[in-house]
């Protein structure tokens, strides 16, 4: 089983090319990166987790352009987003980063997708809270259109559309895997189903529950069963845990690094290097 990680990289820790070529030395798999591009103060929506929202949230590094540091300084380490905002971007814009990024990667990159949780920072991008997993999947449509080998045309709900168009460079190895992050259920599995190739469930509680269900679902797609990834994400690890995974046929696991500096988050890597 492939250890990766995740960290909230800002302007306060660990440098992405610091932090990349220690990743590499050390093994690890992957690199993943959240993505928040700013936190309203004026904020009615609570914190997931619990209590104060951490200070990192609001700090965050744009994820491509850590990413792309990360890519310069490596030749190995996978890299990813855990997870981007879809529905917060414009979604041509958006596939030209992703692009760029496979493409100068060698094929490298994980698009993880997240439909959000803070209403009020998808308001100030103009999101409808309301239907913004299907403008995500929507948008999804059109960046693999722009994707696809040859010049595509994509019209979707929501306003969502492309002329058939050149659009270089194209991802290493055509559309980048992309894992949807988000609660077990069974929207949330139907939309894997149809247009992801799995699932990065956050903390990776109940899976030996909702692995399952999502298979079946995954198979009464049509999908190959053999095809489906599924990936925890923001893992706290321990031996038990770790082992509970690869039984349950999970090929990767990506586990939590603290938001700190550099010496710090070089210590816990020191300590998940047991894992590898």
């Amino acid at each position: 089983m492939r250890i990766s990680t995740t960290i909230f990289l800002t302007d306060e820790t660990i440098t992405p090319v610091r932090l990349a070529r220690e990743l590499e030395r050390r093994g690890f798999a992957g690199l993943y990166l959240p993505e928040h591009t700013h936190i309203p103060v004026e904020r009615t929506t609570p914190y997931p987790a619990g209590g104060e929202l951490p200070p990192e949230y609001g700090r965050t590094l744009d994820p491509f352009v850590a990413l792309g540091q990360a890519a310069a300084v490596t030749e190995r380490l996978a890299l990813g987003t855990g997870v981007t905002l879809v529905a917060q971007h414009d979604p041509i814009d958006l596939a030209k980063g992703i692009a760029t990024l496979d493409h100068l990667s060698g094929g490298r990159f994980t698009l993880g997708v997240g439909f959000g949780w803070n209403r009020e920072e998808a308001a100030d991008h103009g999101v409808e809270w309301a239907t913004r997993r299907e403008l995500t999947e929507e948008r999804m449509r059109l960046m693999r259109a722009l994707w696809a080998p040859e010049p595509t045309a994509y019209e979707g709900g929501f306003g969502v559309s492309v002329r058939a168009s050149y659009a270089y460079p194209k991802p290493a190895g055509g559309a980048p895997r992309t894992l949807l992050g988000g609660a077990a259920g069974p929207k949330l599995f139907a939309q894997i189903a149809a247009y992801a190739d799995g699932w990065m469930p956050i903390g990776g509680r109940g899976l030996s529950e909702s692995v399952p269900l999502l298979r079946e679902t995954w198979e009464k797609a049509g999908r190959d069963p053999r095809a489906l990834q599924v990936v925890p994400y923001a893992v706290r690890p321990n031996p038990g845990k770790l082992a509970h995974y690869e039984e349950l046929g999970c090929e990767e696991v990506v586990l939590q690094l603290p938001p700190g500096e550099e010496a710090e988050v070089l210590g816990v890597l020191d300590d998940f290097a047991r894992y590898l």
